[in-house]
């Protein structure tokens, strides 16, 4: 399945290369809306708020009314997924507050993952309104609007997290934005390691990527193709 992208920032839609070089902007929101509105699913995303540099809530929640949506970026408490689907978000996407090195004084069961935080997100907005996303940069997690990264691998953080969410959305910041294809052999490996839904990202550029991934079992977020033009979408 194709799920196309909406990445908003300064209150534009935009496309960025490997997060941080913008490449693409839009403020035609509507011609957006109607061209996305075909789809089961849209992944609405505020980079702002990821980047902690302010939010384009307005605008989310104007998208999340509209289209049926995942929507993420810079989510920290149950309540703020909480807001979101209040405005109708389908699924709520939290990544960085996933992965935080534990306290001296704290005892957790894992020392970068905080699954006690993953468990009350389960707890409060139930498991099918989860979207943990798994980022990477050189085989290691990203955080903070990918400007960061943690000491684990995909693979790792996925296994821990199985139980308490829906989907999981990987992104490979590598190829992020650059249209030189998502490697297929990470999907592969990745897929091994859950049974819940799995979400690629970074890349992709044609229409074959996104039928070799489902062949697989595997949904593709698309950006820049379809942005460019260079996939009809």
């Amino acid at each position: 399945m194709l799920i196309p992208s909406i990445d908003l920032m300064g209150g534009r839609i935009v496309q960025l290369v490997q997060g941080e070089k913008l490449k693409l902007a839009f403020d035609d929101f509507e011609y957006w809306i109607e061209r996305f509105r075909k789809y089961p699913l849209v992944q609405l995303i505020d980079l702002d708020a990821a980047m902690r540099l302010g939010n384009n809530r307005a605008l989310i929640e104007m998208i999340a009314k509209r289209l049926p949506c995942q929507v993420g970026g810079g989510l920290k408490t149950a309540e703020d997924g909480k807001l979101l689907l209040e405005a109708g978000a389908k699924r709520v996407i939290y990544g960085s507050s996933l992965f935080r090195p534990a306290e001296p004084d704290h005892i957790r069961r894992h020392k970068l993952i905080y699954l006690e935080f993953a468990e009350g997100l389960k707890s409060a907005l139930g498991e099918e309104a989860l979207v943990f996303s798994v980022d990477t940069k050189a085989g290691r997690v990203a955080v903070k609007g990918w400007k960061d990264s943690v000491d684990l691998t995909p693979e790792e953080a996925i296994t821990w997290l199985e139980d308490y969410c829906a989907a999981f959305l990987y992104t490979h910041v590598d190829t992020e934005g650059t249209m030189q294809g998502f490697p297929l052999d990470v999907a592969a490996i990745l897929r091994a390691c859950t049974a819940k839904q799995l979400i690629v990202a970074g890349g992709i550029k044609e229409q074959s990527e996104i039928e070799a991934l489902d062949a697989m079992g595997v949904d593709a977020v698309a950006g820049m193709a379809v942005y460019s033009g260079a996939m009809e979408a």
